[in-house]
């Protein structure tokens, strides 16, 4: 199939409007598409650090899970919901201070050099653990990584970790990247941070700023029969009432994380060729909270959080905001982790009058404008929902005399903003749960994260009690004992309001109907797309 065939469908009829650049213009023109073809998706969004061992977080892993592989995926089947990527086993002992991984015989980095077990202990002790967000938790305790031979990677721990940790971590925190390349570099600046070196199915070749990323077919993959694609484009739409426009011109074959707005699925999924699968994200829980900045002096009185919390019509939030496709959140565990949530906690109710009692009793009162005091808010720009629940809860605090300033960014301004500079008062956030507290949840409100480190607490809260149910939490080998701790961690978490947990959701793909194999794992969006086809 050739550019012009593809144009005569309609796909890629205006490669200037596609990518608003001649680049890639001249590399399609100069060259027939592979059998495989190219498939073009939206993104909204440009990570600063596109390397998925030091930042663990979908908007990461969209683009560089199809380059940099981890040692397993989540999956539908089997026992323990994994699939081997780069670890074709994993065995942890009863003491819980050692896990044994055995690696992928015959598998090279995109620059042909060998993958071995050099690769793992490298990333393991030199960037999941002192440098990634998640990471750095849940390996909190690696001590050292033998590796007896080429395919074997012992992690041995100084105290005990749960094995059921390490296995419920695997696919977000376990990303392998190239020791011969990062090696006696400062690793968090080396420039193949963003110009990714892998294993995957799919080479980076190359990104134009604003408008686009481009993965070609890695030929070497060790799965054989993959990729079925030729090429990956992510076309950049930072606009996402766009994605839909550019599905039904087929300038685009697919959106994932709700790119195309929820008010218009309804509309869309009646257009012809084009589908909606709400399937593929039941890993990847998102959670709308609230965070706060507990260096103001009145967000560190718990009158104050709790009138927020009373101030918040979730109800009115998952109806409005989300359409009903999300569901009210009870704490900082989800409804749907079946292993670890319970509803044994407060409860804030909507309630103005109850709001405004507790800022009265704080001896916050009224100046002769209505206001109480003044909050900067920083909602997160990722996705609609953020940024309409920023102007909605700018009008829920504006009930009960809190005025809140709202200060709008792009991603990497409003990273900074937020996890460095603590430049917020409240900031709306979509942390995601990954199956387990210990990976992502427990780091919103544990203490002593440095400076810098996204999506964790910046707040500066600090309860040594929370604190030491974290910490034996992750040293807890038994598996009814920690289920235990996590129902305290998240009665106090409630009760203190560190940060205040609204709603939460799962997301919505739409592709054109000649996508095949999509959704087909619980991090689908976020894996790495090898046997993802399309249909000529």
């Amino acid at each position: 199939m050739t550019i012009a065939d593809i144009s005569r469908r309609g796909l890629l009829k205006s490669t200037a409007l596609l990518l608003g650049t001649t680049a890639l213009s001249r590399i399609a023109l100069a060259q027939d598409v592979p059998a495989g073809g190219r498939l073009i998706v939206a993104a909204d969004s440009e990570p600063k650090n596109l390397n998925p061992a030091i930042v663990a977080s979908n908007g990461v892993f969209f683009i560089a899970s199809k380059v940099i592989e981890p040692l397993a995926e989540a999956s539908y089947e089997g026992s323990d919901g994994l699939a081997p990527r780069l670890a074709t086993s994993w065995e942890g002992s009863a003491d819980g201070l050692s896990v044994t991984f055995k690696l992928r015989d015959n598998t090279t980095w995109h620059d042909g050099k060998p993958f071995t077990s050099a690769d793992v202990a490298f990333s393991a002790l030199n960037v999941w653990k002192p440098l990634q967000n998640l990471g750095r938790l849940v390996f909190a305790n690696l001590q050292a990584v033998d590796t007896p031979d080429d395919h074997t990677a012992i992690f041995r721990f100084s105290k005990p970790t749960p094995f059921q940790l390490i296995r419920n971590a695997l696919p977000a925190v376990t990303s392998v990247v190239p020791k011969h390349i990062f090696e006696g570099t400062d690793i968090a600046k080396n420039p193949a941070s963003n110009t990714l070196i892998g294993t995957g199915p799919f080479k980076f070749a190359e990104y134009k700023p604003g408008e686009y990323y481009r993965l070609t077919r890695n030929e070497n993959y060790w799965q054989k029969g993959e990729p079925k694609l030729n090429e990956i484009v992510y076309r950049v739409l930072p606009d996402r009432e766009s994605a839909g426009a550019a599905l039904e011109a087929e300038e685009i074959h697919l959106a994932a994380f709700s790119a195309v707005p929820l008010a218009d699925l309804d509309r869309i999924s009646k257009v012809d060729g084009i589908k909606v699968i709400s399937k593929g994200y039941e890993a990847l829980t998102y959670q709308l909270v609230v965070e706060i900045n507990h260096r103001r002096k009145e967000l560190s009185d718990l009158r104050v959080r709790q009138a927020i919390a009373h101030a918040i019509d979730k109800k009115f939030v998952v109806d409005t905001i989300f359409l009903g496709y999300a569901t009210e959140s009870t704490g900082p565990v989800p409804k749907n982790s079946k292993e670890f949530y319970t509803a044994d906690v407060a409860n804030y109710n909507f309630d103005v009058k109850a709001a405004n009692e507790l800022l009265d009793q704080g001896g916050y009162t009224r100046s002769p404008d209505g206001n109480r005091f003044q909050l900067k808010l920083r909602p997160a720009p990722y996705f609609n929902e953020t940024r309409q629940f920023g102007d909605y809860l700018r009008q829920a605090l504006a009930a009960v005399g809190i005025d809140a300033v709202i200060v709008n960014a792009d991603a990497a301004a409003h990273q900074k903003a937020v996890y460095t500079d603590h430049d917020f008062d409240i900031a709306v956030g979509p942390p995601v749960f990954r199956g387990d507290p210990a990976i992502s949840t427990t780091i919103l409100v544990q203490s002593g994260t440095p400076d810098g480190v996204p999506f964790s607490n910046q707040g500066g809260y600090v309860s040594a009690e929370l604190d030491k149910i974290i910490k034996q939490a992750s040293e807890t080998v038994d598996t009814a004992a920690r289920t235990d701790l996590y129902y305290k961690f998240q009665q106090l978490v409630v009760a203190e309001l560190p940060l205040i947990n609204v709603a939460e959701w799962g997301f919505i793909t739409v592709a054109r109907d000649t996508v095949l194999n999509v959704s087909d794992n619980p991090r689908w969006a976020v894996s790495n797309w090898g046997d993802t086809a399309l249909q000529s």
